[in-house]
């Protein structure tokens, strides 16, 4: 139980996908707009890794080592399209403000990073701490960049069709630069600048 722990902990915290490892930024940029997608997203990753981690550790010493990425792309790839099908079919407002990186989950850095580095060489439970772990990591930074993104971008923050609240410092001059990727970026560095500064992440 405690090895399983410490998997989950290190993939939040050790080996961050956004803040740490640096990957998966084109999608986490284009989707952190809103905190509806960033929970949209969040969901749909953690959904994706998860299950490909699991699938990948069960099978890994079945699939010859010559096709161990097509095998992996496959997998991963069946995966996403099940998710892309049921946003589709139930959340088609989300699918539609996820646009074309839904379907761009199957090339995601971060699903096939886990999927190589941990899920193919370690056990069931083990892989699922794993993505576990990386999906909380994930979703975490996804969320905390979301918020302040809306905030500053638009001036005011909602929650799936609910208003929660306006800033009124804002007024009715919102700064509409942390709406565009350069305004995440730039929320990222001072981020990550800070979390390294107090020795969170190294």
């Amino acid at each position: 139980m405690g090895k399983l722990w410490k998997q989950f902990v290190s993939g939040i915290v050790v080996t961050n996908p956004i803040y740490v490892l640096v990957l998966g930024l084109c999608p986490f940029l284009a989707t952190s707009v809103t905190v509806d997608n960033g929970i949209a997203m969040t969901g749909a990753f953690a959904f994706c890794v998860t299950g490909s981690n699991l699938v990948i550790s069960a099978v890994r010493k079945i699939v010859p080592n010559i096709v161990r990425i097509p095998a992996f792309i496959v997998i991963i790839a069946t995966i996403v399209t099940v998710t892309n099908l049921v946003f589709h079919a139930y959340l088609p407002a989300l699918y539609k403000s996820l646009g074309i990186f839904l379907p761009l989950i199957v090339v995601n850095c971060i699903i096939m990073g886990r999927a190589e580095a941990y899920a193919s060489k370690n056990p069931v439970m083990l892989s699922i701490a794993d993505s576990l772990g990386a999906s909380v990591g994930f979703g975490v930074v996804m969320v905390t960049v979301s918020i302040i993104r809306e905030l500053l971008g638009t001036g005011s923050l909602t929650l799936f069709g609910f208003h929660l609240f306006t800033l009124p410092v804002l007024g009715d001059a919102p700064m509409a630069l942390f709406i565009l990727s350069p305004g995440g970026f730039f929320i990222i560095a001072l981020s990550m600048a800070l979390l390294r500064w107090r020795g969170v992440i190294k």
